[in-house]
């Protein structure tokens, strides 16, 4: 679920990550080691019954060490949701410029989406208990919007167009997070991380009813 892959630059921009210091490295390997024991915790048992000294003791820091990084256990999913629209943004930028708006909505959203269908057997119970505890979904709920705002500045600056003037780039970003927020919702209701009804195909399904719509309005 930590694992993000790196997305394509793109052409004409600059590849690779920005070389960071051992502290740096050091100080992201604690955050993701407590991610990833926070998340699987509240995935497990449960987000109230999971404390902050369970997640120090099973990442193997201490308490103090925790609240260095984290202000409280809701605090790591936020991050994690926030990665999710960081990822989200930066696909779409990464997009060829005079792609069709629907095919870049569609690898930006997937972005996300592809990890956790890389990481089932970890991201589904995520997703679970993102959207079926009320203030984690609050939460999600938040970030969306914030998601959405996003990707209508991104949208509105490659087609060149003023959102605050033009529908179209808000219409067509609330699209896309429609179909991501269905696609996750289908995808908690499966038995099972092996279910056929995986987050790409979902996605991918999805689009084929979105695409007329995006494209033609686009025009």
């Amino acid at each position: 679920m930590s694992i993000r892959p790196e997305v394509d630059p793109g052409p004409g921009r600059a590849t690779g990550p920005a070389p960071v210091s051992l502290a740096q490295r050091k100080r992201q390997l604690v955050a993701t080691e407590l991610t990833e024991a926070a998340l699987q915790l509240l995935a497990l048992k449960g987000f109230d019954a999971v404390t902050v000294d369970e997640i120090a003791t099973t990442a193997g820091v201490s308490k103090r060490t925790f609240f260095r990084y984290f202000a409280s256990k809701e605090d790591v999913v936020v991050q994690f949701l926030a990665d999710m629209g960081a990822d989200m943004r930066a696909g779409l930028a990464a997009r060829p410029s005079g792609e069709r708006p629907s095919e870049a909505l569609l690898h930006a959203v997937s972005v996300p989406l592809t990890i956790c269908d890389d990481h089932a057997e970890r991201a589904l119970p995520v997703v679970r208990l993102i959207l079926r505890t009320p203030a984690l979904l609050a939460r999600f709920l938040e970030h969306q919007a914030r998601w959405r705002e996003d990707l209508t500045e991104e949208l509105a600056a490659r087609l060149g167009r003023d959102p605050r003037a033009d529908l179209y780039p808000r219409l067509a970003a609330g699209m896309a997070l429609a179909a991501f927020d269905a696609v996750l919702h289908r995808w908690s209701e499966g038995e099972d991380a092996g279910s056929s009804t995986d987050p790409s195909a979902l996605i991918a399904e999805a689009f084929a009813v979105l695409t007329p719509a995006l494209d033609s309005a686009a025009s």
